[in-house]
């Protein structure tokens, strides 16, 4: 029975204050686990579990983690993301299952609560089956199955008298494991399981040898009254068109939460939140079991708004909801995250494209594809951070979570909430596992394949339970059916007319990654690429599909990072044939998946060793960015509404498709693709001649000084245009072409290209300097540039941040390309994570540029230098003054 019922706000907020001493409490089991492989063991679960079976010399885990992840931990295997250390680990398609099948115990103490309390165990995921034990019995009644389905485990009344417990798990690996035949998914049939399909091998990673066996994300206590709140969803509405400042009209905000009475009685309560200081509740009596209860809806005044990175701020308010009983006992209480907004999508009648709007605003799309943060499932919240963070100094406004890996977890959705980052996180599923094309590398047929998972009912279990996990982060934007491909028919219906209508309507869910539904023009259909390295017209000038989810190039990382993970002997300078278009590489090289730079790097001349290739690489990384990103800018609401690179990250040390490497280390990729989705921004159509700006902002800037200088390799400066122009919200606008004038500067050596952008304050609000090659399209000019006279000054501006002024005098020649890095100062190596706000600067004749550094102070307390080298400029370190 449910009964409605108003409460004033100061009987709600005088039962927060009084009953806070006695709400929810829970903690994490990550430390002091054991484990043994369960082929050397002839004992069950319930001896296993029993406090007196010895366990002493058994080996230490890691957990959350995998049973690999323990095995580098305890040096039993080489570090496999370091040259070809990964062959020399066991592949589980030859050992076999059992020798991926452990034990994993773990001791902890928990006494029994007092009264109706309650005490569960939750398991937010083990891969791939598991049966649980605690102090002699088993909790799960049957096999528990399914990577992605959470576990959850009354454990009340299994716990020991003297509250010394044990826990123990038996995990099997996946079956089938595929074989790793080299295929994409290897055979395929690692997709017959509800899991990743990444770990059987792709074009951008090996196989993880246990599949990633094990309980690999995070396993909890938590401790209750007799009623607990499970899935909690927050729903905010924001009607009409909403601008970023001013007052704001209210917000809807809907609240539901399914309560769940361990008691064998009826108990009586109030289920009630307060968000920014005001309280909605509603007195209930819940029979035993579970029901869902949902609160009035409440109209919030003057809301502050959450918008993606670029287009306003994102605000966050906490939500506190909580379950007291109605003797004023707090039985459980959930602490959510709110970003008010409203995403919404329509068809753009002139791209052919779905077109994403937040809070009635239109966004262009600026994505990045992202796999997992380690393909060994080493998260971390730190990481996590520091990962979003990166793709938001990219200037980006979205991240697509790729579906042969999972569906991500809410330290990822807490960062991209953090840092604006809209998520379109696709379902698991991929194109190559799961039967679209014909594959002679699959063991099974199309039709066969196109019936992956095996067990459906677990999938719609399993994509439920993931639904609700992360249905509240205001990041989270689009649903997506699959990567290339819907589920099953039956998965699909089922996806489609039920569970998103019933668990989270809000969203946009497409069918497939590259779905019609997604877009469809002339070109015919939907899809994806170019991929590889490109001539830089084709971003202007050739029309790929409008909403194009896959796009991207090149992406290796400078010298010092590629002596991390490869041997000595295989810093081999790879060797472009182009007669015949190919490349020989070294077979280090070919195993972290190099995809080749081709005739780019010899434009720059003939590479002399590795560093200097390295070196030549981030050059065409930043260029062949910059000119994606300005590319389909330059075709905004004309062409496209938007674009997700192929890709961003990787989870291991692959040398393909990354604007940072595994180590957390930025390359020229970052910087160029930073400045070239910059919200408001200058830039130059190599192809065509012609001088732009792109406004992806919501504001009108009027008297807009717009400035055009060229400077030849031993610095001379030519003026070619300063004029006052005005720039529309959220458009890309011509201006006038600079081709003929630049051919003529550039013939013999090339030129530098320096667009500049003023307000009407005169105040420079956005600068992009290309270096240009002359006729015969080589760089010849910078072959033979003059050392730079670059100076170099650093202070701490507060702890953690550093000031870098780079001033080149008048008259020099330019200081090109220059990059920045934190070493320790004993031992020169680079401090990792460090956040850039621009790196690889080029510093004109006259001009002073600077550049803040920041790093964590409390990992590296000691005093750093700061290291700095550029083409020009012969590597050298500078003391940091305070």
């Amino acid at each position: 029975m449910f009964v409605k019922k108003y409460i004033s706000l100061s009987i709600i907020l005088l039962c927060f204050v009084s009953a806070s001493s006695i709400a929810q409490t829970t903690y994490e089991l990550n430390t002091g686990w054991k484990c043994r492989k369960a082929g050397d063991l002839h004992n069950n679960g319930a001896q296993i579990s029993a406090n007196d079976f010895a366990i002493t010399s058994w080996e230490n885990a890691t957990v959350p983690g995998t049973v690999l992840t323990t095995q580098i931990n305890n040096k039993k295997v080489p570090d496999p993301f370091y040259g070809m250390n990964n062959e020399q680990i066991p592949d589980i398609y030859k050992v076999g299952r059992d020798y991926y099948t452990y034990w994993f115990v773990k001791d902890f103490n928990e006494t029994k609560p007092a009264a109706d309390g309650q005490v569960y165990l939750n398991f937010r995921g083990v891969n791939y089956s598991c049966d649980v034990f605690l102090n002699g019995h088993q909790l799960n009644a049957k096999r528990h199955y399914g990577m992605f389905l959470r576990q959850r485990y009354n454990i009340t009344k299994w716990l020991a008298k003297d509250g010394k417990n044990r826990l123990a798990v038996i995990v099997f690996p996946p079956d089938p494991v595929g074989n790793p035949n080299g295929g994409q998914g290897g055979d395929g049939t690692i997709a017959k399981n509800v899991s990743i399909q990444y770990t059987a091998g792709w074009d951008w990673i090996q196989p993880i040898k246990d599949r990633n066996t094990g309980i690999w994300d995070k396993v909890t206590i938590e401790k209750t009254g007799p009623v607990d709140i499970l899935d909690p969803q927050v729903v905010t509405l924001v009607p009409g068109v909403r601008q970023v400042t001013g007052s704001q009209a209210p917000a809807i905000i809907q609240v539901s939460a399914d309560l769940h009475n361990a008691a064998s009685t009826p108990v009586a309560g109030i289920l009630q939140y307060v968000l920014d200081g005001h309280s909605v509740a509603k007195k209930v009596t819940l029979k035993p079991g579970s029901q869902r209860i949902r609160l009035d809806d409440y109209q919030l005044k003057n809301p502050k708004l959450w918008w993606p990175n670029g287009y306003g701020p994102q605000n966050l308010y906490n939500l506190h909801l909580q379950f007291a009983t109605i003797s004023n006992k707090v039985s459980d209480g959930k602490d959510i995250e709110v970003g008010i907004r409203q995403i919404t999508t329509i068809r753009n009648e002139r791209t052919e494209s779905r077109q994403v709007s937040v809070n009635g605003q239109k966004i262009f799309i600026k994505g990045g594809d992202w796999i997992v943060s380690d393909e060994l499932l080493r998260f971390t919240d730190k990481r996590y951070d520091a990962e979003v963070r990166f793709h938001r100094d990219m200037n980006l406004n979205l991240i697509r979570v790729w579906g042969g890996a999972l569906l991500e977890r809410p330290e990822f959705y807490k960062a991209c909430d953090k840092y604006g980052m809209l998520v379109f996180q696709d379902m698991w599923g991929s194109g190559d596992c799961n039967g679209r094309w014909e594959d002679p590398m699959k063991l099974e047929d199309q039709w066969t394949r196109r019936k992956y998972p095996d067990d459906h009912a677990l999938y719609i279990e399993s994509i439920k339970d993931q639904i609700k996990m992360v249905r509240n982060y205001p990041s989270l934007a689009i649903w997506c059916g699959g990567n290339e491909i819907t589920p099953p028919e039956d998965i699909f219906v089922a996806l489609r007319d039920t569970i998103m209508p019933q668990l989270d309507s809000t969203r946009w869910f497409i069918p497939y990654s590259n779905s019609e539904e997604m877009s469809r023009n002339a070109i015919g259909g939907n899809g994806d690429g170019p991929y590889g390295i490109q001539q830089l017209s084709v971003f202007w000038d050739q029309r790929t599909f409008p909403f194009n989810s896959e796009v991207g190039s090149v992406g290796i990382n400078d010298y010092a990072s590629l002596k991390r993970f490869l041997p000595a002997e295989n810093m081999v300078i790879p060797e472009y044939n182009a007669n015949t278009g190919k490349t020989k590489t070294d077979k280090v090289w070919e195993y972290h998946k190099y995809i080749g730079y081709d005739w780019s790097i010899d434009k720059y001349g003939k590479p002399k060793d590795m560093e200097d290739f390295a070196e030549k690489a981030q050059l065409v990384n930043y260029d062949q960015y910059r000119g994606l990103a300005e590319g389909f800018t330059s075709h905004m609401w004309d062409w496209y509404t938007g674009f997700i690179i192929w890709k961003t990250q990787n989870p291991w040390t692959a040398m393909r498709g990354q604007m940072y490497d595994y180590y957390l280390d930025p390359n020229a990729c970052l910087y160029g693709l930073h400045h070239g989705s910059k919200p408001l921004h200058v830039m130059f159509n190599q192809s065509d001649g012609m001088v732009m700006i792109a406004n992806n902002t919501f504001e009108n800037y009027t008297n807009m000084m717009l400035v055009a200088k060229a400077y030849d390799i031993n610095g001379k400066e030519t003026q070619l245009s300063a004029q006052f122009e005005d720039v529309t919200a959220t458009v890309t606008k011509r201006y006038y072409s600079l081709k003929e004038d630049l051919a003529n500067l550039a013939k013999n050596e090339g030129v530098f290209l320096d667009l500049e952008l003023y307000d009407h304050n005169q105040k420079l609000v956005d600068q992009n300097i290309y270096w240009l090659p002359d006729e015969k399209g080589e760089y010849s000019g910078l072959q033979k540039m003059s050392a730079s006279q670059l100076t170099i000054s650093s202070k701490y501006e507060k702890p953690g941040t550093i000031k870098v002024d780079l001033t080149n005098p008048a008259g020099a020649v330019p200081a090109f390309f220059n990059h920045l890095t934190l070493v320790d100062a004993k031992s020169g190596e680079r401090l990792l994570p460090v956040f850039y706000d621009d790196n690889y600067v080029t510093v004109l004749p006259g001009k002073t540029v600077s550049v803040w550094l920041q790093y964590d102070k409390d990992q590296y307390p000691s005093s750093p230098l700061v290291s700095i080298d550029g083409w020009n400029l012969k590597a050298r370190t500078v003391q940091i003054t305070q």
